[in-house]
């Protein structure tokens, strides 16, 4: 496998990061923005054609006690419209806590000095770095199964 994309998806912003499986780690992107519901799927078309993924991650944002919700409800067709318009697999990765991991690495990046305030608008490109890794992670043990 070369690749994977990952998504974090919202309703004004949805974050994108790259995975690499070899190594098991992912890297924030950039974000795409969404109007009116719909992603803009000329960005997206040009992420898949630069780096030609072979899956497709999607954070699927559940309640604490683990039930759906109309976020949940909005990655589920986000997904479903990737997979329509790509033929690609597509996998979904609980994303609970994963905006305050997101947080929490841009925090100790700024503290280093990594990263500056302006890059804060790329949080939920982080997000869905921290949303790729947990997939990259549970994919590599023999027990995961896709959602």
């Amino acid at each position: 496998m070369s690749c994977v994309l990952g998504f974090d998806v919202g309703s004004k912003l949805t974050g994108v990061a790259v995975g690499n499986p070899f190594t098991a780690s992912a890297r924030a992107l950039t974000t795409v923005t969404v109007r009116d519901g719909e992603p803009d799927w000329q960005r997206i078309d040009a992420l898949r054609k630069e780096w030609l993924p072979e899956t497709f991650i999607v954070g699927l944002p559940l309640t604490l006690d683990g039930g759906e919700q109309p976020a949940s409800r909005a990655a589920r067709r986000f997904a479903d419209q990737l997979q329509k318009r790509y033929g690609l697999p597509v996998a979904f990765v609980d994303e609970r806590h994963s905006s305050q991991d997101a947080a929490h690495r841009f925090a100790e990046a700024r503290a280093s000095g990594l990263k500056r305030r302006r890059d804060a608008a790329h949080i939920d490109a982080e997000a869905a770095a921290v949303i790729v890794e947990r997939w990259l992670i549970e994919s590599s043990t023999p027990s995961a199964v896709d959602h």
